[in-house]
């Protein structure tokens, strides 16, 4: 590390959640990230900055179920600035509601400064799965809401049938910026409640290697993007006003991971297969709201037709949701510490 924060032995954050996933911003006492590109960033981290993301995620300072991030430059001017994300695996390729906390979090900071009177900032922000396009709406000055505009999704597999020991399930699977597998809860006799989240993080931890050693997904276009990420429980839930389409679901990711959002590069995987089902439930244009666990809401919706990779259609989706601040950090790493950059229980 470098600079003063490093030479203290201090590493800075500043906190939020999104739908009641935690986001967790490095601010200082980090090392730049080196590179060319986000991609070419992360690389590095994996390789130079473990240690941190450790300390910021582990016990004693997070949680097997804390996420971060590393803010970084842009690939080039087109973007406002770019990020690697981190959890208790390693680093993502997509993250929905980081990406909304990221943005809020830049206009709250004045990095993308906002017009007096303003009713929107537009952010644009690259991530390891490309460049997003992003919509915050403001109300008396503060973010209110952000909405994303997703890199490109489509299907990958559908009723994949794969065996587990507490049954043979029936999976989806679809890229919404990682790759995802989707089941229907009811189906295995589960609800997406927190009385069956055990049984559901033991189903994705079978499920994952399962499904990577059948399909062993990869972007066409870039081979690092590659694997199941997650695994999205959901089930269909009674209509709300102003909606076209409820679910709820829980994404579970990396090690055993609990998304307590809605999980928002996980809708844009949701809204590809419920696009692919023909005549579906979800038309063009129109509103999924997708419930979390905890019951927060992503509005999801697919606004038209994306190139084709790899000669696969795809479907351009936009997510919202809404982020809010829940602290400012500054985390020490005694050097006499036995238990070092610190240690998960799952």
């Amino acid at each position: 590390m470098s600079g003063p924060a490093a030479a203290r032995g201090v590493i800075e954050t500043l906190d939020y959640h999104t739908g009641g996933e935690p986001f967790r911003i490095v601010t200082g006492g980090a090392p730049a990230l080196e590179g060319g590109t986000v991609l070419e960033r992360r690389r590095w981290a994996m390789e130079h900055a473990d240690d941190i993301r450790r300390i910021l995620i582990d016990e004693p300072r997070g949680h097997a179920d804390m996420y971060g991030a590393f803010v970084t430059p842009p690939n080039d001017p087109g973007a406002d600035l770019g990020v690697v994300f981190f959890h208790n695996e390693g680093y993502s390729t997509a993250c929905g509601h980081g990406t909304i906390a990221l943005v809020t979090w830049a206009i709250d900071e004045g990095i993308v400064a906002a017009q007096a009177g303003a009713e929107e900032v537009r952010v644009t922000v690259d991530v390891p799965s490309g460049r997003l396009a992003c919509r915050a709406r403001l109300e008396d000055g503060r973010v209110k809401a952000v909405s994303l505009r997703n890199v490109p999704a489509f299907v990958v597999a559908r009723d994949l049938r794969v065996s587990t020991s507490r049954a043979e399930v029936v999976v989806d699977v679809a890229y919404g910026g990682a790759f995802y597998a989707s089941v229907d809860a009811r189906g295995l006799g589960l609800e997406v409640s927190p009385a069956h989240l055990p049984a559901l993080i033991a189903l994705q931890r079978a499920l994952r290697p399962a499904i990577d050693a059948s399909l062993s997904p990869v972007h066409p276009d870039e081979p690092e993007l590659a694997g199941i990420y997650g695994v999205v429980f959901w089930q269909a839930e009674p209509d709300e006003p102003g909606a076209d389409l409820v679910q709820r679901n829980v994404t579970v990711f990396a090690d055993g991971e609990v998304d307590r959002s809605p999980c928002g590069s996980g809708t844009s995987a949701r809204l590809a297969l419920l696009d692919a089902a023909g005549g579906g439930p979800l038309s063009r244009g129109a509103t999924l709201r997708h419930r979390s666990i905890v019951d927060s809401v992503f509005l999801g919706r697919i606004t038209g037709d994306g190139p084709k990779v790899g000669g696969v259609p795809t479907v351009i989706t936009e997510v919202e949701g809404s982020a809010f601040r829940t602290g400012r950090h500054a985390f020490e790493l005694d050097p006499r510490d036995p238990l070092g950059t610190g240690f998960l229980l799952r």
